[in-house]
């Protein structure tokens, strides 16, 4: 299961996590908290599901967030940063997009879901298009972001 996996790696190395989520609306950390003793390692979570907190709570720009839209690339990756700067942690997932069954918009139709991880001041964000509903559209960006974060500290040497 990826969320032992993580919780191993991140003990290990005494690193700490953080989240940053919009669609997923709190999943992921839902995820990490039900393993009992994630306190050592989990700092919390911020639930952006408006501009207004991705904003002012994260530091996304509002310029980014007129020009590309809240489900894009820049605004997932500063929400990733905000979420290591806010919380003081060493590394953060962050979620941004359309889960469904509403909500699509010309270019992002409903599934489409920018996830970014982040360690220290190195952010990775890719697009994803899930084809399921609502809360499979959740469930599957929750585990995704928990893969790309595995995946970001195991390049950086972190094993």
């Amino acid at each position: 299961m990826i969320v032992e996996e993580l919780a191993i790696l991140l003990q290990k190395h005494q690193l700490s996590m953080g989240t940053a989520e919009s669609c997923t609306g709190g999943k992921i950390a839902h995820k990490i908290t039900s393993q009992a003793g994630s306190s050592a390692y989990f700092k919390g979570g911020i639930v952006s599901y408006c501009n207004e907190v991705k904003q002012q709570v994260l530091g996304v720009s509002a310029a980014d967030l007129e020009k590309f839209g809240a489900v894009s690339r820049p605004v997932v990756e500063q929400m990733a940063l905000g979420a290591i700067r806010v919380l003081n942690c060493d590394c953060a997932v962050a979620t941004s997009g359309i889960a469904g069954p509403g909500g699509a918009v010309p270019g992002k139709p409903v599934g489409t879901v920018w996830i970014a991880a982040a360690y220290k001041n190195q952010v990775v964000a890719d697009c994803h298009h899930f084809p399921f509903d609502r809360s499979g559209n959740i469930e599957a960006a929750a585990e995704t972001a928990l893969v790309k974060l595995l995946g970001l500290l195991e390049e950086n040497g972190i094993k």
